[in-house]
Protein backbone atom coordinates (compact mmCIF):
# COMPACT_ATOMS: atom_id res chain seq x y z
CA UNK A 1 0.00 0.00 0.00
CA UNK A 2 2.62 2.32 0.82
CA UNK A 3 5.88 3.17 -1.40
CA UNK A 4 8.37 5.70 -1.69
CA UNK A 5 10.38 4.20 1.64
CA UNK A 6 12.79 1.96 -0.11
CA UNK A 7 15.64 3.83 -1.58
CA UNK A 8 16.82 4.83 1.64
CA UNK A 9 18.49 1.52 2.32
CA UNK A 10 21.45 1.70 -0.18
CA UNK A 11 22.84 5.19 1.72
CA UNK A 12 22.17 3.51 5.13
CA UNK A 13 24.55 2.57 7.99
CA UNK A 14 23.00 -0.91 8.85
CA UNK A 15 23.29 -2.48 11.84
CA UNK A 16 24.26 -6.03 13.32
CA UNK A 17 21.71 -8.56 11.44
CA UNK A 18 18.58 -8.69 12.94
CA UNK A 19 18.77 -12.33 13.82
CA UNK A 20 18.49 -13.70 17.27
CA UNK A 21 20.49 -12.05 19.95
CA UNK A 22 20.74 -12.48 23.84
CA UNK A 23 22.66 -9.68 24.99
CA UNK A 24 24.14 -11.66 28.49
CA UNK A 25 25.93 -14.92 29.29
CA UNK A 26 22.88 -14.96 32.33
CA UNK A 27 20.18 -15.06 29.78
CA UNK A 28 20.78 -18.89 30.10
CA UNK A 29 17.74 -21.46 29.69
CA UNK A 30 16.42 -22.42 33.31
CA UNK A 31 16.66 -18.96 34.95
CA UNK A 32 14.35 -18.12 36.87
CA UNK A 33 12.30 -14.78 36.03
CA UNK A 34 12.18 -12.20 38.77
CA UNK A 35 10.68 -9.25 36.98
CA UNK A 36 10.32 -8.86 33.35
CA UNK A 37 10.84 -4.66 31.64
CA UNK A 38 11.22 -3.13 28.70
CA UNK A 39 13.69 -0.68 26.86
CA UNK A 40 13.00 1.34 23.82
CA UNK A 41 9.13 1.91 24.07
CA UNK A 42 8.51 5.27 23.22
CA UNK A 43 5.74 5.44 21.34
CA UNK A 44 4.35 2.10 22.23
CA UNK A 45 2.54 1.31 24.98
CA UNK A 46 3.74 -1.76 26.93
CA UNK A 47 0.45 -3.70 26.70
CA UNK A 48 1.09 -4.26 22.83
CA UNK A 49 4.29 -6.30 23.53
CA UNK A 50 2.96 -7.69 26.78
CA UNK A 51 0.14 -9.91 24.87
CA UNK A 52 2.96 -11.18 22.37
CA UNK A 53 4.88 -12.63 25.16
CA UNK A 54 5.33 -15.98 26.24
CA UNK A 55 7.30 -15.41 28.88
CA UNK A 56 5.98 -14.93 32.29
CA UNK A 57 7.32 -13.36 35.86
CA UNK A 58 8.30 -16.83 38.29
CA UNK A 59 8.84 -18.87 34.63
CA UNK A 60 11.90 -19.90 33.65
CA UNK A 61 13.83 -18.36 30.52
CA UNK A 62 14.20 -19.96 27.15
CA UNK A 63 16.11 -19.29 24.15
CA UNK A 64 14.18 -21.27 22.08
CA UNK A 65 10.61 -19.10 23.63
CA UNK A 66 12.37 -16.18 22.95
CA UNK A 67 12.36 -17.26 19.36
CA UNK A 68 9.25 -17.84 18.80
CA UNK A 69 8.24 -14.42 20.32
CA UNK A 70 10.69 -12.20 18.16
CA UNK A 71 8.65 -13.22 15.28
CA UNK A 72 5.42 -12.01 16.81
CA UNK A 73 6.60 -9.33 17.85
CA UNK A 74 8.11 -8.71 14.28
CA UNK A 75 4.93 -9.59 12.69
CA UNK A 76 3.45 -6.42 14.49
CA UNK A 77 5.62 -4.73 11.94
CA UNK A 78 6.92 -2.12 14.57
CA UNK A 79 10.03 -2.73 15.58
CA UNK A 80 13.47 -2.76 13.14
CA UNK A 81 15.78 -4.65 16.14
CA UNK A 82 14.27 -6.75 19.13
CA UNK A 83 16.91 -8.71 21.67
CA UNK A 84 17.16 -9.51 25.42
CA UNK A 85 19.77 -9.01 28.00
CA UNK A 86 19.63 -10.60 31.53
CA UNK A 87 20.51 -9.04 35.04
CA UNK A 88 21.56 -11.85 37.75
CA UNK A 89 20.54 -11.12 41.35
CA UNK A 90 20.28 -13.54 44.26
CA UNK A 91 22.85 -15.43 46.74
CA UNK A 92 26.52 -16.18 45.09
CA UNK A 93 26.20 -19.49 46.31
CA UNK A 94 23.80 -20.19 42.79
CA UNK A 95 26.88 -21.38 40.69
CA UNK A 96 28.63 -23.60 43.54
CA UNK A 97 25.24 -25.56 43.93
CA UNK A 98 24.14 -25.47 40.07
CA UNK A 99 20.74 -23.91 41.23
CA UNK A 100 19.28 -21.73 38.36
CA UNK A 101 19.93 -18.13 38.55
CA UNK A 102 17.19 -15.28 39.31
CA UNK A 103 17.01 -12.70 36.39
CA UNK A 104 15.79 -9.30 35.12
CA UNK A 105 14.78 -9.99 31.27
CA UNK A 106 14.90 -6.90 29.92
CA UNK A 107 13.20 -6.79 26.34
CA UNK A 108 14.85 -4.17 24.18
CA UNK A 109 13.47 -2.91 21.05
CA UNK A 110 13.96 -0.07 18.73
CA UNK A 111 11.01 1.67 17.09
CA UNK A 112 10.30 2.03 13.18
CA UNK A 113 9.00 5.63 11.94
CA UNK A 114 5.60 6.03 12.81
CA UNK A 115 4.33 8.91 10.47
CA UNK A 116 4.81 8.74 7.02
CA UNK A 117 4.06 11.09 4.25
CA UNK A 118 5.39 9.48 1.19
CA UNK A 119 4.92 9.46 -2.77
CA UNK A 120 3.05 6.22 -3.12
CA UNK A 121 2.49 3.74 -5.70
CA UNK A 122 0.95 0.35 -6.47
CA UNK A 123 0.66 -2.04 -9.43
CA UNK A 124 -2.01 -3.68 -10.32
CA UNK A 125 -3.13 -6.63 -13.23
CA UNK A 126 -6.07 -4.28 -14.45
CA UNK A 127 -4.40 -0.25 -13.97
CA UNK A 128 -0.84 -1.19 -14.16
CA UNK A 129 1.12 1.20 -12.47
CA UNK A 130 -0.36 3.82 -10.63
CA UNK A 131 1.21 7.03 -8.72
CA UNK A 132 0.27 9.55 -6.17
CA UNK A 133 0.70 10.61 -2.73
CA UNK A 134 -0.13 9.12 1.17
CA UNK A 135 0.17 9.62 4.92
CA UNK A 136 0.04 6.70 6.92
CA UNK A 137 0.32 6.27 10.72
CA UNK A 138 1.86 2.49 11.60
CA UNK A 139 0.74 2.81 15.52
CA UNK A 140 -1.72 5.45 16.21
CA UNK A 141 -2.01 6.06 19.71
CA UNK A 142 0.54 3.21 19.99
CA UNK A 143 -1.98 0.56 20.46
CA UNK A 144 -0.78 -0.87 16.88
CA UNK A 145 -3.25 0.53 14.85
CA UNK A 146 -2.45 1.49 11.48
CA UNK A 147 -4.22 3.88 9.50
CA UNK A 148 -3.25 5.10 5.80
CA UNK A 149 -5.11 7.93 3.39
CA UNK A 150 -4.39 7.47 -0.25
CA UNK A 151 -4.61 8.79 -3.63
CA UNK A 152 -3.48 7.25 -6.84
CA UNK A 153 -4.12 7.65 -10.47
CA UNK A 154 -2.53 5.57 -13.64
CA UNK A 155 -0.09 7.05 -15.75
CA UNK A 156 -1.69 5.87 -18.81
CA UNK A 157 -3.31 8.19 -19.31
CA UNK A 158 -2.27 10.58 -16.31
CA UNK A 159 -5.69 11.44 -14.60
CA UNK A 160 -8.59 8.97 -16.28
CA UNK A 161 -7.80 6.08 -13.65
CA UNK A 162 -8.31 7.23 -10.24
CA UNK A 163 -8.68 5.77 -6.41
CA UNK A 164 -9.12 7.47 -3.38
CA UNK A 165 -8.72 4.80 -0.31
CA UNK A 166 -8.84 5.24 3.47
CA UNK A 167 -7.32 2.13 5.59
CA UNK A 168 -7.33 1.11 9.36
CA UNK A 169 -6.20 -2.44 11.43
CA UNK A 170 -5.34 -3.70 13.90
CA UNK A 171 -4.61 -7.45 15.32
CA UNK A 172 -6.45 -6.49 18.77
CA UNK A 173 -10.41 -4.64 19.68
CA UNK A 174 -9.80 -3.62 23.52
CA UNK A 175 -7.53 -6.10 24.29
CA UNK A 176 -9.19 -8.94 22.53
CA UNK A 177 -7.36 -11.04 19.67
CA UNK A 178 -10.00 -10.07 17.19
CA UNK A 179 -8.25 -8.86 14.38
CA UNK A 180 -9.67 -6.27 12.36
CA UNK A 181 -9.47 -4.23 8.80
CA UNK A 182 -11.66 -1.73 7.58
CA UNK A 183 -11.33 -0.54 3.42
CA UNK A 184 -12.68 2.46 2.40
CA UNK A 185 -12.51 3.25 -1.48
CA UNK A 186 -13.87 5.54 -4.24
CA UNK A 187 -12.82 4.44 -7.58
CA UNK A 188 -13.55 6.32 -10.59
CA UNK A 189 -12.14 4.34 -13.69
CA UNK A 190 -13.12 2.68 -16.95
CA UNK A 191 -12.26 -1.11 -16.92
CA UNK A 192 -10.89 -1.86 -20.19
CA UNK A 193 -10.76 -5.33 -19.40
CA UNK A 194 -13.99 -5.77 -18.35
CA UNK A 195 -15.35 -3.11 -20.32
CA UNK A 196 -17.37 -0.99 -17.56
CA UNK A 197 -16.97 2.23 -15.98
CA UNK A 198 -16.19 1.67 -12.46
CA UNK A 199 -17.28 4.54 -10.52
CA UNK A 200 -17.86 3.11 -7.49
CA UNK A 201 -18.04 3.29 -3.33
CA UNK A 202 -16.80 0.38 -1.21
CA UNK A 203 -16.99 0.13 2.67
CA UNK A 204 -15.85 -3.40 3.89
CA UNK A 205 -15.03 -4.49 7.39
CA UNK A 206 -13.27 -8.16 7.87
CA UNK A 207 -12.60 -9.75 11.25
CA UNK A 208 -10.47 -12.50 11.96
CA UNK A 209 -10.88 -13.83 15.78
CA UNK A 210 -8.05 -16.09 17.23
CA UNK A 211 -10.33 -17.99 19.64
CA UNK A 212 -7.85 -20.44 20.42
CA UNK A 213 -3.28 -19.64 19.12
CA UNK A 214 -3.40 -21.26 15.59
CA UNK A 215 -6.90 -21.18 15.13
CA UNK A 216 -9.22 -18.59 13.52
CA UNK A 217 -12.92 -17.76 12.80
CA UNK A 218 -13.05 -14.73 10.05
CA UNK A 219 -16.36 -12.82 8.98
CA UNK A 220 -16.60 -9.77 6.11
CA UNK A 221 -19.38 -7.59 6.02
CA UNK A 222 -18.95 -5.32 2.62
CA UNK A 223 -21.20 -2.18 1.20
CA UNK A 224 -20.36 -1.94 -2.27
CA UNK A 225 -22.32 0.71 -4.80
CA UNK A 226 -21.68 0.82 -8.73
CA UNK A 227 -22.64 3.98 -10.44
CA UNK A 228 -22.97 2.85 -13.48
CA UNK A 229 -24.09 -0.45 -13.02
CA UNK A 230 -26.59 -2.44 -10.43
CA UNK A 231 -26.32 -0.01 -7.75
CA UNK A 232 -26.03 -1.35 -4.54
CA UNK A 233 -24.14 -4.55 -3.85
CA UNK A 234 -23.99 -6.12 -0.45
CA UNK A 235 -22.08 -9.49 0.86
CA UNK A 236 -21.75 -11.30 3.96
CA UNK A 237 -19.00 -13.68 4.54
CA UNK A 238 -18.32 -16.80 6.97
CA UNK A 239 -15.01 -18.61 7.49
CA UNK A 240 -12.11 -19.95 9.24
CA UNK A 241 -8.17 -20.24 9.18
CA UNK A 242 -5.65 -22.63 10.41
CA UNK A 243 -2.39 -21.08 10.65
CA UNK A 244 0.80 -22.66 11.86
CA UNK A 245 3.31 -20.14 10.07
CA UNK A 246 6.33 -19.42 12.07
CA UNK A 247 5.59 -15.34 11.18
CA UNK A 248 2.83 -14.09 8.92
CA UNK A 249 5.78 -12.10 7.36
CA UNK A 250 8.45 -13.35 5.48
CA UNK A 251 7.31 -16.65 6.60
CA UNK A 252 10.24 -19.50 6.79
CA UNK A 253 7.98 -22.48 7.95
CA UNK A 254 4.62 -23.70 8.50
CA UNK A 255 1.12 -24.03 7.32
CA UNK A 256 -1.68 -21.88 6.35
CA UNK A 257 -5.08 -22.86 5.41
CA UNK A 258 -8.39 -20.30 5.14
CA UNK A 259 -11.68 -21.49 3.85
CA UNK A 260 -14.31 -19.18 3.55
CA UNK A 261 -18.32 -18.72 2.14
CA UNK A 262 -19.60 -15.30 0.52
CA UNK A 263 -22.58 -14.55 -0.45
CA UNK A 264 -22.56 -11.45 -2.90
CA UNK A 265 -25.90 -9.40 -4.37
CA UNK A 266 -29.46 -9.60 -3.76
CA UNK A 267 -30.22 -10.39 -7.42
CA UNK A 268 -32.54 -8.12 -9.61
CA UNK A 269 -32.45 -7.40 -13.46
CA UNK A 270 -29.16 -5.88 -13.54
CA UNK A 271 -27.76 -7.27 -10.50
CA UNK A 272 -25.99 -10.12 -9.09
CA UNK A 273 -26.92 -12.87 -6.94
CA UNK A 274 -23.80 -15.69 -6.23
CA UNK A 275 -22.30 -17.45 -3.30
CA UNK A 276 -18.15 -17.80 -3.76
CA UNK A 277 -16.08 -21.09 -2.07
CA UNK A 278 -12.56 -19.48 -1.70
CA UNK A 279 -9.91 -21.96 -0.26
CA UNK A 280 -6.48 -20.58 0.19
CA UNK A 281 -3.65 -22.64 1.00
CA UNK A 282 -0.05 -22.25 1.86
CA UNK A 283 2.87 -24.31 3.27
CA UNK A 284 6.74 -23.58 3.46
CA UNK A 285 9.86 -25.79 4.62
CA UNK A 286 13.48 -24.11 4.97
CA UNK A 287 17.16 -25.44 5.01
CA UNK A 288 19.55 -23.06 5.98
CA UNK A 289 19.12 -20.01 3.66
CA UNK A 290 16.69 -21.73 0.87
CA UNK A 291 12.47 -21.04 1.77
CA UNK A 292 10.40 -23.66 -0.26
CA UNK A 293 6.43 -22.17 -0.90
CA UNK A 294 3.69 -24.02 -2.38
CA UNK A 295 0.33 -21.82 -2.46
CA UNK A 296 -3.15 -22.61 -3.58
CA UNK A 297 -6.05 -20.43 -4.68
CA UNK A 298 -9.20 -21.62 -5.81
CA UNK A 299 -12.46 -19.53 -5.88
CA UNK A 300 -15.61 -20.93 -7.17
CA UNK A 301 -18.68 -18.32 -7.57
CA UNK A 302 -21.81 -20.61 -8.38
CA UNK A 303 -24.92 -18.32 -9.61
CA UNK A 304 -25.42 -14.90 -11.22
CA UNK A 305 -22.09 -13.41 -11.61
CA UNK A 306 -22.04 -10.28 -14.27
CA UNK A 307 -19.02 -9.36 -16.10
CA UNK A 308 -17.53 -6.44 -13.59
CA UNK A 309 -17.09 -9.34 -11.28
CA UNK A 310 -14.97 -11.59 -13.75
CA UNK A 311 -11.96 -12.70 -12.67
CA UNK A 312 -8.90 -11.46 -14.72
CA UNK A 313 -5.24 -13.38 -15.12
CA UNK A 314 -2.15 -11.95 -16.00
CA UNK A 315 0.41 -9.09 -14.45
CA UNK A 316 2.10 -9.75 -10.98
CA UNK A 317 -0.32 -10.73 -8.71
CA UNK A 318 -1.86 -13.48 -10.49
CA UNK A 319 0.12 -14.84 -13.16
CA UNK A 320 3.55 -13.32 -14.37
CA UNK A 321 3.98 -14.90 -17.32
CA UNK A 322 1.47 -12.66 -19.01
CA UNK A 323 2.41 -9.14 -18.17
CA UNK A 324 -0.69 -7.15 -20.21
CA UNK A 325 -4.12 -9.04 -19.04
CA UNK A 326 -6.85 -8.63 -21.80
CA UNK A 327 -10.39 -9.63 -21.98
CA UNK A 328 -9.32 -13.27 -23.01
CA UNK A 329 -8.07 -13.98 -19.99
CA UNK A 330 -11.30 -13.66 -18.10
CA UNK A 331 -13.73 -15.76 -15.91
CA UNK A 332 -16.00 -16.97 -13.44
CA UNK A 333 -13.79 -19.48 -11.72
CA UNK A 334 -10.36 -19.36 -11.03
CA UNK A 335 -7.56 -21.35 -9.62
CA UNK A 336 -3.78 -19.99 -9.19
CA UNK A 337 -0.78 -22.35 -7.86
CA UNK A 338 2.60 -21.32 -7.24
CA UNK A 339 6.04 -23.13 -6.30
CA UNK A 340 8.85 -20.73 -5.32
CA UNK A 341 12.45 -20.80 -4.05
CA UNK A 342 13.52 -18.15 -2.04
CA UNK A 343 17.37 -17.33 -1.66
CA UNK A 344 18.12 -15.39 1.32
CA UNK A 345 21.16 -13.22 0.20
CA UNK A 346 21.00 -10.81 2.93
CA UNK A 347 18.92 -11.44 6.40
CA UNK A 348 16.79 -8.88 8.03
CA UNK A 349 19.05 -5.94 8.95
CA UNK A 350 18.07 -2.68 10.96
CA UNK A 351 19.16 0.52 9.98
CA UNK A 352 18.55 4.55 10.51
CA UNK A 353 19.07 7.08 8.25
CA UNK A 354 18.50 10.87 9.30
CA UNK A 355 16.75 9.35 12.70
CA UNK A 356 14.40 7.20 10.88
CA UNK A 357 14.57 3.58 11.78
CA UNK A 358 14.02 0.76 9.44
CA UNK A 359 15.09 -2.69 8.23
CA UNK A 360 15.90 -4.74 5.14
CA UNK A 361 16.71 -7.66 3.78
CA UNK A 362 17.85 -9.03 0.06
CA UNK A 363 15.67 -12.43 -1.16
CA UNK A 364 16.38 -14.15 -4.42
CA UNK A 365 13.65 -16.28 -5.92
CA UNK A 366 12.88 -18.58 -8.92
CA UNK A 367 9.17 -20.26 -9.43
CA UNK A 368 6.21 -21.39 -11.45
CA UNK A 369 2.69 -19.84 -11.68
CA UNK A 370 0.08 -22.03 -12.95
CA UNK A 371 -3.43 -19.95 -14.22
CA UNK A 372 -6.46 -21.86 -14.39
CA UNK A 373 -9.35 -19.75 -15.31
CA UNK A 374 -13.22 -20.94 -16.61
CA UNK A 375 -16.74 -20.39 -16.88
CA UNK A 376 -18.96 -22.99 -16.55
CA UNK A 377 -18.47 -26.72 -15.34
CA UNK A 378 -15.05 -28.33 -15.14
CA UNK A 379 -11.71 -26.87 -16.04
CA UNK A 380 -9.94 -28.46 -19.27
CA UNK A 381 -6.61 -28.40 -20.46
CA UNK A 382 -7.37 -25.25 -22.59
CA UNK A 383 -7.77 -23.28 -19.56
CA UNK A 384 -4.22 -24.04 -18.29
CA UNK A 385 -1.68 -21.59 -18.87
CA UNK A 386 2.07 -22.00 -17.13
CA UNK A 387 4.94 -19.92 -16.33
CA UNK A 388 8.54 -19.94 -14.68
CA UNK A 389 9.54 -16.19 -13.46
CA UNK A 390 12.51 -15.31 -11.32
CA UNK A 391 13.69 -11.76 -9.95
CA UNK A 392 14.43 -9.86 -6.66
CA UNK A 393 12.81 -9.37 -3.07
CA UNK A 394 13.65 -6.31 -0.74
CA UNK A 395 12.18 -6.59 2.34
CA UNK A 396 11.01 -3.29 4.09
CA UNK A 397 8.59 -2.42 6.76
CA UNK A 398 5.04 -1.31 6.02
CA UNK A 399 5.24 -3.03 2.84
CA UNK A 400 6.30 -6.39 3.30
CA UNK A 401 8.55 -6.33 0.58
CA UNK A 402 9.05 -5.07 -3.10
CA UNK A 403 9.08 -7.57 -5.91
CA UNK A 404 10.89 -7.08 -8.95
CA UNK A 405 10.40 -10.15 -11.33
CA UNK A 406 10.84 -11.44 -14.79
CA UNK A 407 8.71 -13.72 -16.24
CA UNK A 408 8.35 -16.15 -19.12
CA UNK A 409 5.64 -18.30 -20.61
CA UNK A 410 5.27 -20.42 -23.59
CA UNK A 411 2.30 -18.85 -25.04
CA UNK A 412 3.69 -15.69 -25.29
CA UNK A 413 7.22 -16.54 -26.22
CA UNK A 414 9.13 -13.67 -24.43
CA UNK A 415 9.94 -12.47 -20.91
CA UNK A 416 7.64 -10.12 -19.07
CA UNK A 417 8.96 -7.73 -16.70
CA UNK A 418 7.01 -6.98 -13.37
CA UNK A 419 6.99 -5.41 -9.93
CA UNK A 420 5.15 -5.29 -7.27
CA UNK A 421 4.04 -4.61 -3.43
CA UNK A 422 3.29 -7.06 -0.33
CA UNK A 423 3.50 -11.23 -1.14
CA UNK A 424 1.84 -12.18 -3.94
CA UNK A 425 -0.16 -14.61 -1.41
CA UNK A 426 -1.84 -11.12 -0.23
CA UNK A 427 -2.38 -9.26 -3.54
CA UNK A 428 -3.87 -11.96 -5.62
CA UNK A 429 -7.18 -11.73 -3.05
CA UNK A 430 -7.56 -8.28 -4.73
CA UNK A 431 -7.92 -8.54 -8.29
CA UNK A 432 -11.87 -9.14 -8.13
CA UNK A 433 -12.15 -5.30 -8.04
Amino acid sequence: MLAGVVSAFVSANAAESDSLRVDSDQCSDGAKIESIEFEGLEHTKPRVVWRELTHKVGGEFSQKTFESEKLRLQDLDLFTDIYVSCKTFGDSLSSLVSRPSSITLTYHVKEIFRWIPSPDSKTTDRDGLMLGLALANLNVLGEDIRAEVHYRTAIDPFFENNEYAFYASSPYLFGIPLGWNIDFTRTDSWDDLREFKDASWLLSLDLNWKFVPHYSLLGKLTYRYLEKGPGVLPEFGLGFAVDYRDSELDTRKGIYFESDVTHVGVGGKRGENFVEFLEDARAYYSIGRFVTGATALVRLRPGDVKRYDYFYHGGTNSFRGLNSPDADHLGVHEMLLNLEERFVLLERRSASLWGINFFYGIQLVAGFDASVLWDKGAPGWKNYEGAVYGGLHIVIPALDRIRFEVGYSPDTGKPKFSWGILGKTTTQRWRSR
